[in-house]
């Protein structure tokens, strides 16, 4: 072999020694509320996200070694009494200019509107508030996590495929469960469902782990769920506080689905498709455990950036979010198809899969449910139902 050649498939193939562009990207988060999970079987996850966006940072940097660019992840968890404001100004003071954040719609929108966030970009990578993205859009805030309308929808058009068109809807105490709850009233509306009977939980439940505890919660589920006929139970239970405790006791025997049971997810450990068994695989060697949907909308959220960085090639936080949101920009997720960034309202489209806890059973959007611009669309809010401008 020449020398030239050689010497071009060297400089080709080996890793850059110095970066000409670094992208530092901050991710703020709070502790989470401590909770005993349902079941042992379930791990106490205490990175969720975080690992998630470190997994990114890794696959950016992979492509950056040949590309001159590279890839920093400055993470901040909010102790007692701080504020997300103070974490974002202390961030953004170091020169960090994107963000991946982990908080309430609340703390959103007050980071979002801060005079120093006029020239960062922003990602919810956790809140599912349908307000976020209807009448509270803000121009420098993306959503790589769902809008609760987005999974509600999802799930309503595989109910509406199976025909399972009479429902039976059981509602949480939290404003959250309320919020879910009207999500699937919507979907109802759009997808041919009836809602003949909804009732409000307001059995206390956590007895479980006592030796009287299953059959307390066994006469309680089936009392309460002695109603006309339906095809379907869905739980608005987004706390995980008591969903799991009504399958199989429900006086009719029929399926549950919702937060629990048959749900609508952006991610699953169960989601084998289209290279997703490689990608759980790498995550699951790395962390010691399954990928979940929080780490999913994180990773998301640096492989945009990530990709965008690979096109244009510059660090300037106007020319990535003018390519995340052209139509020119297309990430590969593992999903079928690319996903892309809705430019009215800032909301990554995606296809959302539709699980049980062993098994995936379905993914939206369901084949028939047509769009003048792209079926995933159909999920969630499209440009005429907003009314915000970004």
């Amino acid at each position: 072999m020449r020398k030239p050649l050689c010497l071009a498939l060297a400089l080709i193939f080996m890793p850059m020694i110095c970066h000409a562009l670094t992208f530092d990207i901050g991710l703020i988060s709070r502790v989470p509320v401590e909770d005993i999970p349902l079941t042992s079987l379930e791990p106490r996850i205490d990175d969720n996200g975080i690992a998630g966006a470190e997994q990114g940072i890794r696959d950016n940097n992979t492509t950056g070694r040949f590309t001159g660019q590279e890839f920093v992840l400055s993470s901040h968890v909010l102790a007692q009494g701080e504020t997300a404001a103070d974490a974002f100004r202390d961030m953004h003071a170091k020169g960090i200019r994107l963000f991946l954040l982990d908080l309430t719609a609340e703390d959103l929108l007050a980071l979002a509107d801060l005079s120093e966030a006029a020239d960062s970009l922003l990602f919810n990578i956790s809140a599912q508030d349908n307000e976020l993205r209807v009448q509270a859009c803000r121009a420098n805030l993306l959503h790589t996590a769902p809008s609760r309308a987005m999974l509600a929808d999802a799930l309503g058009q595989y109910l509406s495929w199976k025909r399972w068109t009479e429902w039976f809807l059981v509602v949480g105490k939290t404003p959250q469960d309320r919020a879910f709850a009207a999500s699937l009233e919507r979907a109802a509306k759009r997808f041919g469902g009836a809602i003949g009977e909804r009732k409000d939980w307001t059995f206390e439940s956590g007895a479980g782990r006592t030796d009287s505890g299953h059959f307390n919660e066994q006469q309680a589920v089936n009392a309460f769920t002695q109603v006309d006929d339906y095809d379907i139970l869905l739980v608005a239970d987004e706390a995980d506080d008591f969903g799991e405790f009504l399958a199989y006791r429900t006086f009719l025997p029929r399926p549950v689905g919702g937060t629990q049971g048959l749900h609508a997810t952006t991610w699953s450990g169960v989601f084998e498709q289209w290279g997703a068994t490689q990608f759980q695989r790498r995550f699951h060697e790395k962390t010691g455990r399954w990928m979940t949907p929080l780490d999913y909308a994180a990773w998301l959220a640096v492989r945009s950036v990530g990709e965008a960085a690979t096109r244009v090639n510059k660090t300037e936080v106007a020319a990535l979010q003018q390519h995340m949101l052209s139509a020119d920009f297309k990430l590969a997720a593992f999903k079928g198809v690319p996903v892309t960034y809705r430019d009215w309202n800032g909301q990554m489209r995606q296809p959302i899969l539709i699980v049980s806890r062993r098994i995936l059973v379905s993914v939206s959007p369901q084949e028939g449910f047509l769009h003048q611009f792209s079926p995933l669309d159909t999920l969630g809010y499209d440009r005429p139902e907003v009314t915000c401008k970004r």
